[in-house]
């Protein structure tokens, strides 16, 4: 292993890589890490204002982006998403799903109009994107998905419950897309961010913010920069031999 192969693991030139909520937060920090590695990204998420001041970023980091309106919980968008990304840029080789929907209500005051907005955003639509992306991805040689999760998927989560059990159920289909995918070339893993300076976090209570800071091992929030590293290893050629794997990215939230 020399510097030059080492840089070749993470290399994703001429590869084309779909971020869902790819407009801020960890999405918008993923797609920044794709374009320094060369990747092209399409970035969706349901603002056409933000796609366009997404894609223009990217744009001026000197790579090529592309923004897609488009609300995961709606399944004619997802196809038309991977359509769009086919179109601007031949292929897919890399998704990642990374929109979410934070809605929380208490455990017993719970709606079915809660439920559905949560699980078609949360699960319903990763996993569907996947379906309309997998010929793509099956055609490419370094096919590779991610599915963002959380550190909640791990713990007791009373408040926010709907979306921990979304991200626990997104976990499982990780492993069964890995094993299913596997013999297609496709590798399937999953990110579990904890506490991240994000738009997610930042609407909570201060004392809520305090609390998140100080349940960890590090005792600090993430900034979302910190999880292109992870992302990276994933879904470049350096995670060649990864697959059904979570990646918990939290400071030590759950080892907590």
């Amino acid at each position: 292993m020399d510097r030059e192969k080492l840089t070749d693991l993470f290399d994703l030139t001429g590869r084309t890589a779909i971020v869902t909520g790819g407009t801020q937060g960890i999405g918008l920090a993923i797609a920044e890490g794709y374009i320094a590695a060369g990747a092209n990204v399409v970035v969706a998420s349901r603002k056409a204002d933000a796609c366009e001041a997404a894609a223009k970023h990217l744009r001026g980091l000197g790579g090529q982006a592309v923004g897609v309106v488009t609300h995961t919980g709606n399944l004619d968008d997802l196809t038309r998403l991977v359509g769009r990304a086919v179109e601007a840029f031949g292929g897919i080789d890399i998704l990642v799903n990374c929109a979410a929907n934070p809605l929380a209500q208490p455990l017993g005051e719970q709606t079915p109009e809660a439920w559905a907005k949560s699980y078609d955003v949360n699960l319903r639509g990763p996993v569907f994107l996947v379906q309309a992306a997998l010929p793509y991805l099956e055609a490419s040689e370094h096919a590779a998905i991610l599915n963002v999760i959380s550190a909640g998927a791990f713990m007791f989560a009373p408040r926010v419950s709907m979306y921990a059990a979304g991200k626990a159920a997104l976990m499982s289909f990780t492993r069964s897309m890995a094993a299913d995918f596997a013999e297609r070339g496709i590798r399937v893993n999953a990110l579990a961010p904890g506490a991240v300076n994000t738009n997610m976090v930042r609407n909570n209570s201060q004392e809520a913010i305090d609390a998140m800071r100080q349940i960890s091992f590090q005792k600090r929030i993430a900034e979302p920069d910190e999880m292109v590293g992870p992302a990276l290893l994933l879904t470049s050629d350096a995670g060649s031999f990864i697959t059904g794997q979570v990646i918990i990215a939290d400071g030590g939230m759950v080892a907590r």
